[in-house]
């Protein structure tokens, strides 16, 4: 058996039509190694890494200072308990987290795996920190329309897109779901405990940008209310908006702020929710008000040790300064796409985070676009009609360039056929 057959025999893949995949016509793309924005097939083949294998990585593949930080830290121990020890890594990787943040604003870090249980954790810190301080009536959430916070229970009960949560919706946390800030200003607080969102952009929902001045809006609403804010900085973080939070381009603090994906750069399983030091205090009253939750893996020393390089190479390399000019170049080379492409019928762009969207009158066209694009050198995802790029910081102009030729190409090529 071929590494395809075998796959296709034992494997089930997420967010995948396995009809489709196990299908006899179909040949799973094998990924082999990657070097900086490129990632290599079992082939040979060489595609530039257009979603930044799901919107992780942050610094190209094999990066020699994070490949050595993690190397160091193996050949001291690769995971030790968090419950009842700790380690170096996690304990300054904590550190340089919250020196991220103003002086007294998010000063607690609670370390789990990923996305979904970053934001889980955050709704269940919310819950308990209500009943602790005697508020157990505010037990429900705000969320918005087409959200995506994740997939484990809690977070799926706030998601907005029925694809992936109309089966489940009845099971989970009590929300209200919303499509504006004019619904949330009518809403009785009475009841909520937090509103949770991704701040400036939706990135499940295919790259929807909130309006300008919303998220202040809701950080006003929530403090006039009693109500706290979780943002979900998981896809948003570490410079994908041209921020190194997607929170600071409206000066807005949460009371809680989850984070995952290019935590570790991208390399390794690793999440955080950050908390205000008055939440945190709420759980000092002994063993009745403990925080009974975690993980096998939370502050994982492998993990910590590629987030506090990740890190040092954003100061090092100066990789904030330096995407101002490669988001304006890419805002110039999607206009001149679309001006070519009447097929599609809207550009969506913050910092390095774009979203493509071609007319729907062609049917969803989508992926098949995008599994057009790899001849083309390119991989990425579409989400329905909508073309994802959101491609690692390192990315050069010349790249970006290559990037949206190839997608140029493929669209073309798809429609001519």
């Amino acid at each position: 058996m071929t590494l395809s057959d075998k796959d296709k025999s034992y494997l089930w893949h997420p967010f995948t039509v396995m009809s489709d995949w196990c299908s006899d016509g179909y040949e799973p793309l094998v990924i082999d190694k990657g070097e900086g924005v490129y990632v290599f097939d079992k082939l040979g083949n060489r595609y530039i890494d257009g979603n930044s294998s799901i919107w992780t990585n942050l610094h190209g593949h094999n990066d020699p200072r994070i490949n050595s930080a993690i190397k160091d830290q193996l050949n001291k121990i690769s995971h030790v308990s968090f419950l009842g020890t700790t380690n170096e890594p996690a304990i300054l990787l904590a550190e340089k987290l919250v020196n991220l943040f103003p002086e007294k604003s998010l000063s607690r870090v609670f370390y789990s795996d990923d996305g979904s249980t970053a934001v889980e954790c955050a709704m269940k810190m919310v819950i308990q920190y209500f009943q602790l301080i005697d508020q157990s009536h505010r037990n429900k959430f705000i969320a918005f329309d087409n959200a995506y916070h994740g997939d484990t229970f809690g977070a799926a009960s706030i998601g907005g897109i029925d694809k992936f949560f109309s089966r489940f919706s009845q099971l989970g946390l009590p929300t209200l779901s919303l499509a504006s800030i004019e619904d949330l200003l009518a809403i009785d607080a009475s009841q909520i405990a937090a509103v949770v969102i991704e701040p400036m952009v939706q990135g499940a929902a295919g790259i929807r940008l909130w309006p300008d001045g919303m998220l202040q809006e809701i950080r006003r609403w929530c403090d006039e209310n009693g109500v706290l804010l979780i943002l979900d900085e998981v896809m948003t973080g570490f410079g994908r908006t041209g921020k190194m939070f997607a929170c600071e381009h409206e000066g807005v603090s949460p009371d809680l702020l989850c984070l995952a994906k290019g935590l570790s750069g991208g390399y390794l399983p690793l999440a955080v929710t950050m908390a205000k030091e008055s939440i945190f205090e709420a759980f000092l009253g002994g063993e009745d008000t403990t925080f009974y939750y975690g993980h096998s893996y939370s502050g994982n020393p492998l993990g910590c040790a590629a987030a506090l390089a990740s890190l040092n190479i954003f100061e090092n390399d100066r990789i904030i300064e330096n995407l101002e000019r490669k988001i304006e170049f890419l805002k110039i080379r999607l206009e001149k796409l679309k001006t070519k492409n009447s097929s599609i019928s809207e550009i969506r762009q913050i910092g390095l985070i774009s979203g493509i969207e071609i007319s729907s009158e062609l049917g969803i066209i989508g992926p098949q676009i995008c599994h057009l694009g790899r001849k083309y050198g390119l991989l990425t995802r579409s989400i329905g009609n909508v073309i994802v790029f959101m491609p690692p910081l390192i990315i050069t102009e010349d790249q970006i360039d290559d990037s949206l030729n190839a997608i140029d190409g493929a669209i073309h090529e798809y429609l001519d056929n």
